[in-house]
């Protein structure tokens, strides 16, 4: 009897060892083709180009199925359209290095100021004004905020006066667009245009662009544009200046900017040319 049991103990280990070194064979020679599978199967999508974009198309398109809908809101998908926004990155080296300095002094987002740096490049070349000059007016008219306006009515980032240059604003759509930052430059590159013409010098031309041609000074207007111009020459030379040289206070969400001299206002009554030309500082 004990004879038997011990057959049938041995009959059954041999059985379960057989059955597991076929399940391991056969795992074994499974990974085996698994692996050899992915092999050709890579060797193949990089012979064949066509095949690796058809097959990265299908999961793309196979991942795209199974995303969840989008929340319904009342956003507009075009809105892109009309934002002035642009990443540094696509910049070229000077340029985005000014943005980013610009970015860190005024506590503006790099992204808009990519937008103006650009512009201000594309303007200094047509009209042969260094773009940093066009820069540094803007930081110290309005910090780079193009909602802003002062007592007397200069408007945006270039501070221009609206109602005196309103006629340059009608081919971009009417006044209301002296908010828009781009057309905002444009409009202040012509005015200030003018009035290096007038003056014949570009420390002349800052003393009529801030409506204190016909004053003994300008309340330091030009000094201050000139030194920020300045700065911005030697951060797109490869220099890094301090940002906090000129403190700038914080843009608010409706700033009121106030002329640095209050006979600006009045000035243009004694002298009706001048008025064609005024734009006030912020």
């Amino acid at each position: 009897m004990s004879k038997a049991f011990d057959a049938t103990a041995r009959g059954l280990r041999t059985f379960a060892s057989d059955v597991a070194d076929g399940f391991f064979e056969i795992t074994h020679n499974g990974f085996a083709l698994v692996g050899l599978a992915m092999v050709f199967a890579v060797l193949a999508l990089v012979a064949r180009p066509d095949l690796r974009q058809t097959g990265e198309e299908q999961l793309m398109g196979w991942l795209q199925s199974r995303k969840p809908a989008p929340e319904a809101t009342d956003l507009e998908p075009t809105a892109i359209v009309r934002t002035t926004a642009a990443s540094p990155a696509d910049l070229p080296k000077q340029q985005a290095a000014v943005a980013y300095w610009l970015s860190k002094k005024y506590r503006v987002a790099a992204e808009p100021l990519s937008v103006l740096v650009a512009e201000a490049y594309q303007l200094g070349s047509r009209t042969k004004l260094d773009p940093t000059l066009i820069l540094a007016i803007m930081a110290v008219e309005s910090s780079f905020n193009p909602f802003a306006q002062s007592q007397v009515g200069a408007q945006g980032l270039m501070q221009v006066m609206t109602r005196v240059h309103g006629d340059k604003y009608e081919s971009a759509g009417g006044t209301l667009t002296a908010f828009d930052p781009v057309t905002n430059m444009r409009v202040g590159v012509k005015v200030l245009q003018e009035c290096i013409a007038r003056a014949g010098s570009l420390q002349g031309g800052l003393r009529y662009y801030v409506g204190a041609a016909n004053l003994e000074d300008d309340g330091g207007y030009a000094a201050k544009v000139l030194a920020e111009h300045e700065r911005l020459v030697q951060v797109a030379n490869g220099r890094n200046p301090p940002t906090t040289a000129t403190p700038v206070p914080r843009a608010q969400p409706i700033p009121i900017t106030t002329p640095s001299k209050p006979q600006q206002a009045s000035e243009p009554a004694a002298d009706p040319q001048k008025l064609a030309l005024l734009s006030d500082v912020s």
